[in-house]
């Protein structure tokens, strides 16, 4: 071999080793403007496709602005989920999504990840919720059924849990709610003012 294949193996070899960590690209981040404060969340496409496309969607569309964080279930204050989003308005909702359950795409409900809410699997239109503290009960079974089958997550806040955090404390109302949801109601509703993508 001469010295010109040599060199130009040298550089190929070179190349495919950084291609990796070229080739990786950054996940879209999303900024919420709250009555609240404001924080970023990390969507990650390619862990959770289905239900990340999904919300980046509404965020897009602008449907997420104008509705409300409406929901904090705490069971201490450093425990819990904020729920937020379009609540079943039916101007806002699109078409639901199949579930991508944490047994496929390996993510957890661990402090600051965000999840889908639903009803039955295969259900989740455009509300989502966020984890205070490690919420792991809501991961999937493996082979689970309705509930085992546990909530779609598909990402993480990256700056500004401080603010999900004050959405959990905020006040709550005694009587509103049906079921195990009575007394999670804010009162105030939480106001989501704004929704972009930082990328």
């Amino acid at each position: 071999m001469n010295r010109r294949s040599l060199f130009a193996l040298i550089v190929t070899a070179m190349a495919l080793v950084a291609a990796p960590a070229t080739a990786q690209e950054a996940l879209p981040r999303v900024a919420f403007q709250t009555s609240a404060g404001t924080f970023t969340v990390e969507v990650d496409t390619v862990r959770a496709p289905i239900t990340a496309t999904n919300f980046l969607r509404y965020v897009d569309e602008g449907r997420f602005e104008g509705t409300t964080f409406y929901r904090a279930m705490a069971g201490r204050p450093d425990l819990g989920l904020i729920q937020g989003g379009t609540n079943n308005d039916p101007e806002r909702v699109l078409p639901p999504i199949a579930h991508e359950p944490t047994t496929q795409t390996g993510l957890s409900h661990t402090d600051g990840v965000i999840s889908m809410a639903r009803w039955d699997p295969g259900t989740a239109t455009g509300d989502f919720t966020i984890m205070v503290g490690d919420n792991t009960y809501l991961d999937g079974r493996p082979g689970g059924q309705d509930d085992d089958a546990g909530y779609a997550a598909f990402g993480r806040v990256i700056q500004g849990m401080e603010v999900v955090r004050a959405i959990l404390a905020a006040p709550r109302s005694a009587t509103e709610g049906e079921g195990v949801m009575r007394g999670q109601m804010l009162e105030p509703r939480i106001e989501i003012q704004r929704v972009w993508r930082l990328d």
